[in-house]
């Protein structure tokens, strides 16, 4: 990425220093479109409104940044989060006062929990009516402090770039995160003296990036004396834009690797040292390798409680080591005997070097044992499903086949529910930033609109958004931003007529007792709405699939079409589950195969 395309660290860092001559006098809405320019912002998603509107309109005259008009805020939100995650630059996103401020304070949420870079311009009323309840006022930064990194609020023209390139830098540095801008209308209105570089004033924000010496050291020690080590690999690594690194690591210490739900593509899944996706619906062998390994390695991943299960019982006979960008992380859920703060592209490599130097000294680690056993489960319990008996469509075998006729190549993009555990158990994942999803906030209607930013970022790719009918009604009007604006993403409504993992929890834990989870979207109701004809009006095009047997066909038919959106409608059985699964709140020592077990799997040998 080139300087005056993308704003990353290193641009925003050396930008924002010194000062120039040229001086000239413009409105603080100018200011904001000059300084995202200067940034190198291509691309934004917003909705205007009355606070906002000084600043929509010279963004009107900008030659360098296209908007997208959006059907709802949350749905900018989104869609710069999955612009952010395929291209490695800051996403953005703007919108008013009030009602469209608080709109995005789920996406903001959802990319704070996830550490997406991101960063939210909103307007807000003039600085001498705050506090009084003036018309569409909200305390937008009050509210959104505890799900950012930072928010701002700018009351002056002439603090507005400074400001905007710290909301930048905050973002893009250190752990990933969403900041947000919100400018009152005076300041937009008002004069300033634009002066470009900027001078930020970020005291005391100094993100460590190399590891401690002593540390990695250490580290390096419990690899080479570790006789069952697991890489826990989360998400972080992708942040961090490590997966080369990884790979370096892996083939220096011939270690097993996991990778969490925010982590598929950080490894690739056809390398036999992948041994799966950890956690509740994780596969067995990375759950159980986690379970009896002696020294776990956390590179950027948290210990959450969808990976770890019971802490108190989780992997019970390891040592841990920690690496992490964000220091809070660090011992939060599990202490770490090795803590290492640090930002993994430069950590991973001095871990190697460390560790190089000990098998230099006394040979490499003898993994075979570990490997024989580790083998032998992948073996045993390949990850599978049941078709069930009712006669319709299996969505594992749909997101497969998805998966396999459309390649690695792609990017894919799920809502939250069965669907999204399905897309990440059956989809083969061999590069980073192939797979993109809400896994910390689990964000119902994140899909659509992050599919949407992810095709505006990586236009060139297909980009298939893979929903279930419950989450799809949430952001569904963002097919017309789509089919307006020219983004042809291809959509697969993995329709079960429910709120499918709500409805697998009441079959396992509530008796089987449906309470308020069918939604009448499938083969057995009256179908409202029909999927195809809402699709058709907003002037995509639209398929239904009802069997198995179609399912090729007509995914190749959606993969033809590139000149507007591809809906499909799959309609498949509501009494399909995901499997594995490990109930919440007990060991993953209980992990259970099917519905019934007890498990087969216990974690002995």
């Amino acid at each position: 990425m080139s300087n005056e395309k993308s704003a990353t660290p290193a641009t925003v860092a050396a930008s924002t220093s010194g000062s120039q001559s040229s001086a000239p006098r413009i409105t603080g809405s100018e200011a904001v479109i000059r300084t995202l320019e200067k940034l190198g912002v291509t691309d934004v998603f917003g909705l205007p409104g009355g606070a906002i509107l000084p600043t929509y309109d010279p963004l009107l005259d900008s030659e360098s940044i296209n908007h997208i008009l959006v059907r709802h805020e949350q749905g900018a939100g989104h869609a710069a989060e999955g612009y952010a995650l395929v291209t490695g630059k800051v996403g953005v996103c703007i919108a008013t006062s009030g009602p469209g401020a608080t709109n995005l304070i789920t996406a903001l949420a959802d990319a704070n929990m996830d550490s997406v870079p991101m960063v939210a311009i909103t307007g807000q009323v003039g600085s001498k009516v705050l506090g009084t309840d003036a018309f569409q006022e909200a305390d937008i930064v009050g509210m959104t402090m505890p799900v950012t990194k930072h928010s701002f609020m700018a009351t002056s023209p002439e603090d507005i770039p400074r400001i905007i390139a710290e909301a930048f830098h905050i973002a893009a540095t250190g752990r990933p995160g969403p900041v947000l801008v919100d400018i009152t209308k005076d300041a937009q209105q008002g004069l300033m003296t634009f002066e470009w570089p900027v001078d930020m004033q970020l005291r005391g924000y100094r993100p460590v990036v190399r590891g401690h010496n002593k540390q990695v050291k250490e580290a390096a020690k419990l690899l080479a004396a570790a006789e069952q080590p697991v890489l826990y690999v989360g998400g972080g690594t992708l942040r961090a834009h490590a997966s080369e690194e990884l790979a370096g690591l892996v083939r220096t210490t011939d270690a097993p690797v996991v990778t969490t739900l925010t982590a598929r593509g950080a490894f690739p899944d056809s390398d036999p040292h992948h041994l799966g996706m950890p956690g509740m619906h994780g596969s067995v062998p990375a759950v159980t390798s986690m379970q009896k390994a002696d020294l776990i390695v956390a590179l950027g991943a948290r210990f959450d409680d969808r990976v770890t299960g019971h802490v108190e019982s989780f992997a019970p006979h390891a040592k841990v080591v920690h690496v992490d960008v964000d220091p809070a992380e660090i011992s939060k859920i599990r202490v770490a005997d090795v803590p290492i703060v640090g930002d993994l592209k430069a950590v991973i490599p001095e871990l190697i070097d460390a560790v190089s130097e000990l098998q230099r000294e006394n040979g490499p680690a003898d993994l075979s044992g570990w490997w024989a056993i580790l083998n032998r489960i992948k073996d045993e319990y390949p990850l599978g499903y049941v078709p069930t008996e009712d006669g319709l469509g299996s969505p594992q075998h749909v997101i497969q086949r998805i998966g396999e006729l459309t390649g690695p190549e792609a990017v894919y993009v799920s809502g939250v529910g069965q669907h999204q555990m399905w897309s990440a158990q059956f989809i083969g994942y061999e590069r980073p930033h192939q797979w993109l999803n809400s896994a910390g906030l689990g964000t119902m209607g994140y899909c659509v609109p992050a599919a949407m930013g992810a095709k505006v970022g990586n236009p060139d790719r297909v980009v298939w958004a893979i929903d279930g009918d419950g989450c799809f009604q949430m952001t569904n009007q963002e097919l017309a931003t789509c089919v307006l604006n020219d983004i042809p993403i291809k959509v697969a409504v993995i329709n079960n007529s429910s709120l499918g993992m709500v409805r697998q929890w009441q079959t396992l834990f509530y008796d089987g007792r449906y309470s308020n989870t069918h939604l009448d979207t499938g083969h057995d109701s009256r179908r409202i709405p029909d999927f195809v004809k809402l699709a058709e009006a907003y002037g995509c095009a639209a398929f239904r699939c009802t069997n198995d047997d179609e399912v090729d066909e007509t995914i190749r038919k959606a993969l033809e079409i590139n000149d507007r959106p591809v809906l499909i409608d799959f309609t498949v059985s509501p009494d399909a589950m995901v499997w594995p699964m490990v109930p919440a709140g007990v060991s993953n020592d209980a992990i259970q195969i099917a519905k019934d077990t007890s498990p087969d799997w216990d974690g002995e040998e």
